[in-house]
C-alpha cells in the first residue's frame, strides 16, 4: 500500500480525476480521493455514484478517464487486484442450485485457492458466520439472512486484506442486522484487515467506522476521520431551536454574527457577546433554545446539513 503525505499515513485508495460515464450520467464525476486504511463508511443519497465507484474500485468497470490504485496496485490489474478483495454486492448473486459450502468453497477457487483450502477456508467462515447444518442445503431453500450470511462467507473465503460490503444489512429484519453488524464489526477490528462499508444506513456506519467518504453526484464533498466530522470546529457553536431558524440566523446576522440555518440548527461563529444575543433573539422571536454548545452532531445530522449545502450550491 501507499504512504500519504504526512506522518507516514497508508493510504488504501488513491484516485486521481476518476471518472464514470454513461451516457448523458456522469456517474463518478472527477474524483480524486485519499483513503487511509482501516474500517471506511462511504455514504452518500441515492444516484450519488457509491456503488459505481465500489465497482470501479475492484475492476468491474473500466473508468472513462483517469486512475485509481486499490492497495497500491492499480485498478486495471484486474484479477490479481481482486484476488486481494472480498466482495459482497448489494443485490443477489449467489447460485440457487449450489449448496451454502459448495458455493463458498467454489468461490475460494475463483479467488486463487487450491481444491483443499478452498474447501477447509469453507466451513471455517461458514462457521464463523453462523451457517452451520444448513451450509449443505441449496442457497434456494435459505431465507434471506441466511443468504446474507454465506454472501459474507463467499468474501471472507479467500482471507483479503480489504472488504467491500455494498448495503450488508439489505432486507435483514432487526435481529439479522444486528447480527450481520457485529460480523463486520468483528472483520474490521482484526488486524491487518480493511473494510470500506457502503450503507444508507448512517447509523450503522456510525457505529463501526473511523473514517468517512461522503459523495454527492459523483463529487467527494467530504472526507475525513469521523469524530473529527462530527465534533466540529471549537469557534462554532450549534443552536437548536424550536421556532423559524432562518428567521433566528437573520437576526443574528443583523447583529453583526456569522449565522446560516441548516437542517441540523442554527450554526453561528463563537466570539463574545454571542451567547447573549442567541437569549435575545429567542426572546424577540418566541423562540425556544434547546441546545446551545460545540456542533457535536450525529453522521445522519452531518450528512443531512452537507447534502442540503451541496444542493444550494447548485440550485
Amino acid at each position: 500500500m501507499l504512504r500519504g503525505p504526512g506522518e507516514g499515513t497508508i493510504v488504501l485508495v488513491e484516485t486521481k480525476n476518476l471518472t464514470k460515464v454513461f451516457g448523458e450520467v456522469r456517474a463518478v464525476d472527477d474524483l480524486t480521493v485519499a483513503i487511509p486504511e482501516g474500517a471506511i463508511g462511504l455514504v452518500g443519497p441515492n444516484g450519488a455514484g457509491k456503488t459505481t465507484f465500489l465497482r470501479l474500485l475492484l475492476s468491474l468497470l473500466q473508468p472513462t478517464a483517469g486512475t485509481a490504485k486499490v492497495l497500491g496496485r492499480d485498478i486495471l490489474d484486474g484479477v490479481p487486484l481482486r484476488e486481494r478483495i472480498g466482495y459482497m454486492p448489494e443485490h443477489d448473486c449467489l447460485i440457487p442450485d449450489m449448496t451454502g459450502v459448495g458455493l463458498v468453497a467454489f468461490m475460494g477457487r475463483v479467488s486463487g485457492l487450491d481444491a483443499d483450502s478452498a474447501i477447509g477456508r469453507a466451513h471455517d467462515v461458514l462457521q464463523f458466520v453462523g451457517v452451520e447444518e444448513e451450509r449443505y442445503r441449496k442457497v434456494a431453500e435459505y431465507s434471506t439472512g441466511m443468504k446474507q450470511k454465506v454472501k459474507l462467507a463467499q468474501s471472507m473465503v479467500h482471507d483479503p486484506q480489504l472488504y467491500i460490503f455494498d448495503e450488508p444489512t439489505t432486507g435483514l429484519d432487526p435481529r439479522g442486522r444486528t447480527e450481520m453488524l457485529d460480523l463486520v464489526r468483528a472483520i474490521a477490528s482484526s488486524p491487518g484487515r480493511n473494510v470500506i462499508l457502503s450503507s444508507h444506513l448512517l447509523p450503522d456506519v456510525e457505529t463501526i467506522c473511523k473514517y468517512v467518504v461522503i459523495l454527492d453526484g459523483g463529487h467527494q464533498i467530504a472526507a475525513g476521520d469521523l469524530h473529527d466530522l462530527l465534533t466540529g470546529a471549537a469557534d462554532r457553536l450549534r443552536i437548536d431551536i424550536r421556532g423559524d431558524r432562518e428567521a433566528f440566523a437573520q437576526r443574528l446576522r443583523e447583529a453583526g454574527f456569522e449565522a446560516e440555518a441548516g437542517p441540523t440548527g442554527v450554526h453561528v461563529g463563537r466570539r463574545p457577546g454571542v451567547e447573549a444575543e442567541v437569549f435575545q433573539a429567542a426572546r424577540a422571536l418566541g423562540a425556544e433554545v434547546r441546545y446551545m454548545g460545540r456542533e457535536i452532531r450525529s453522521l445522519e445530522e452531518f450528512f443531512l446539513e452537507l447534502v442540503a449545502r451541496n444542493e444550494g450550491k447548485g440550485a
